[in-house]
């Protein structure tokens, strides 16, 4: 028998795993390979980052704010560099849509490729200080054919044109969970081979869970049908209540509504009308990978993945999670509309 401190050399890692699943697409050109592979470096220099942040005095503000009028931290800036860097010099990526940048960033003509990316570098980034999980998150498009699309045009495209999703989580282990529309997976960092591995093949949540995420703090400006269901979720009839779990951060409250099942909510209210989260690089990309999960994400009115975003920082309510407690808040709206 192997011993325990013997590094598995059949270890499936997250490189030979894109390169397996480019093998089933007999016209595969291998540039969304080399995507992912840029990004998995960009998440390992970000990862990094967060790891030594408090040693390099990375913490703090940086002295301004970013287009969603939010204070920029010193590590939302560090993260940024790596993603646009990785990404504009992958040779496959025509435009890139940051949380960080006003504008959508064009890539250079020598340089461009097919593909368009929207991420958010340092999701949770209010976190920071407080060594709290903070995480990235990206979703790939492919360019538009048709001729004469301009560039933001082909960034605002509908979460059902993704052709892959996935977010870093930069917790206890840094994780990646890709999809690339063949379901969900999961692979952790291996610092020791620098390598990260595929731990959580297939993910799949509960058709129902007990947990609700939600930030309480703000029920006063939630309409009456979110008061109502997070009540009926708090004192229910007959059944366990039950729990609630809530971060801030939106990378480590989704992950753990995809392993333990339940809902993630971040409704409207009377300061946010139009939702808080952007739907471009937060909302549909973690829409593409609980629905390839077994879950289900709505807006309240119709599903994240259908909505076609007017401008690249949109803002949007979300409902995410297993997909009878999705069901249960959206009865709950429908009741109050009708």
């Amino acid at each position: 028998m192997a011993s325990k401190n013997t590094m598995d050399s059949d270890c499936m890692t997250l490189t030979r795993f894109v390169l397996a699943e480019q093998r089933k697409v007999p016209t595969a050109t291998g540039d969304l390979t080399q995507l992912l592979n840029s990004i998995q470096t960009a998440v390992k220099a970000v990862s990094s980052a967060v790891r030594k942040a408090g040693i390099a005095n990375m913490y703090g503000i940086a002295g301004n704010t970013n287009v969603q009028g939010e204070e920029v931290k010193k590590l939302d800036v560090l993260s940024n560099e790596p993603f646009i860097n990785m990404l504009t010099s992958s040779f496959t990526t025509c435009v890139l849509v940051s949380e960080e940048n006003q504008n959508a960033i064009e890539v250079e003509t020598e340089k461009s490729g097919k593909y368009v990316v929207c991420f958010d570098p340092l999701d949770g980034s209010s976190n920071i200080d407080c060594l709290v999980s903070v995480g990235s998150i990206f979703g790939i498009y492919k360019k538009p054919e048709r001729s004469g699309e301009s560039t933001l045009q082909a960034a605002l495209q509908p979460g059902q044109n993704l052709v892959a999703a996935g977010y870093a989580l930069y917790g206890s282990a840094t994780m990646i969970v890709l999809s690339i529309g063949h379901g969900a997976n999961g692979f952790t960092y291996d610092p020791a081979i620098g390598e990260f591995i595929l731990t959580e093949r297939n993910m799949r949540m509960p058709d129902r869970g007990n947990i609700y995420s939600i930030n309480e703090g703000n029920e006063s400006t939630w309409d009456s049908s979110i008061k109502e269901y997070i009540h009926s979720k708090k004192y229910p009839a007959t059944g366990k209540a039950y729990s609630a779990r809530y971060v801030g951060s939106m990378v480590a409250d989704v992950h753990r509504t995809i392993k333990y099942g339940g809902i993630f909510l971040y409704p409207a209210s009377k300061s946010n009308p139009n939702g808080k989260l952007r739907l471009l690089y937060e909302c549909v990309p973690m829409a593409f990978i609980v629905k390839e999960a077994g879950g289900l994400a709505t807006n309240g009115k119709i599903g994240i993945l259908d909505i076609v975003p007017e401008n690249i920082h949109q803002r949007s309510p979300i409902f995410l999670g297993s997909k009878d407690d999705v069901n249960d808040v959206m009865t709950f709206i429908k009741n109050k509309t009708d």
